[in-house]
């Protein structure tokens, strides 16, 4: 499944704005064969943008996925985004799948919130594993400081996850996760991982770009700078179920002696 990562940061603050950019990146994905496109996290409102993410923050089936639907069938391809969702009175920094035909696959709401200004902003959401069936593969989703926690991407190896989207803010000086972990993470256990990212200045904080697409064997089949770009790569069943079978990590797995893993001594 050739996968399109768009690396911007959009036009923060503005939702008309970035729906024009995903619609403009959305356009050249389809033409270049992409069948998703993933954009970063917050990328329809922007990050760093204070009290605006309550204002701006939507349900999950509100306008503005309205507008994506209507971008992902124009274009025949399926997109994921992130966005605040308003639930009630909590909001959540969510990412959202939906298809090529506008339908709504899986929505994620991210587990574990990092710094002041998320957990000031957002509420942690609770469940770790969300996934959807696209183009014959079991999709995953997750965001930014999520994919830190072996315990949350080994959770969707568990699931049969083939594809995990991460959306993120990746900021300096953390740009060796983007470098080293993710293609750790992809290798580790045994699926694809598109890491799509922002970049440059926003507020207080410096994005640092690199979006990857890291395969099965710990290799990035594409790489960003630290510029706006549109990158395509391509997500191989072939190959990953190779790669499972001569990298066999969660077959040699021993549980029993794994449980102390869950408490802090």
């Amino acid at each position: 499944m050739r996968t399109a990562l768009l690396q911007s940061s959009g036009r923060p603050g503005s939702l008309v704005g970035n729906l024009k950019v995903l619609d403009e990146a959305a356009e050249r994905a389809a033409a270049a064969g992409a069948e998703l496109l993933a954009a970063p996290e917050m990328f329809l409102t922007g990050y760093a943008i204070g009290d605006g993410v309550r204002r701006l923050a939507e349900p999950a089936d509100g306008e503005s996925a309205d507008a994506v639907a209507e971008i992902a069938t124009r274009h025949g391809l399926a997109i994921a985004y992130g966005y605040p969702e308003r639930s009630g009175e909590q909001v959540y920094n969510s990412a959202q799948l939906i298809s090529a035909d506008g339908d709504r696959l899986a929505n994620y709401r991210k587990t574990h919130l990092f710094g002041c200004f998320e957990r000031d902003h957002f509420t942690p959401g609770e469940q770790p594993v969300v996934q959807a069936e696209l183009g014959g593969l079991r999709v995953g989703l997750m965001i930014c400081y999520d994919v830190e926690f072996p315990e949350n991407v080994r959770a969707h190896a568990l699931a049969g996850t083939d594809l995990l989207l991460v959306p993120t803010a990746q900021m300096h000086p953390f740009q060796f996760v983007a470098e080293s972990v993710v293609p750790v993470r992809a290798f580790e256990n045994q699926l694809y991982v598109a890491y799509v990212n922002r970049v440059g200045q926003e507020g207080e904080f410096e994005f640092v770009g690199l979006s990857t697409l890291a395969g099965p064997d710990g290799v990035a089949r594409t790489r960003a700078g630290r510029g706006e770009e549109l990158l395509l790569a391509d997500v191989d069943p072939v190959l990953l179920a190779a790669s499972r079978e001569a990298n066999p990590y969660l077959q040699d797995r021993r549980p029993g002696l794994y449980g102390s893993l869950g408490r802090v001594t």
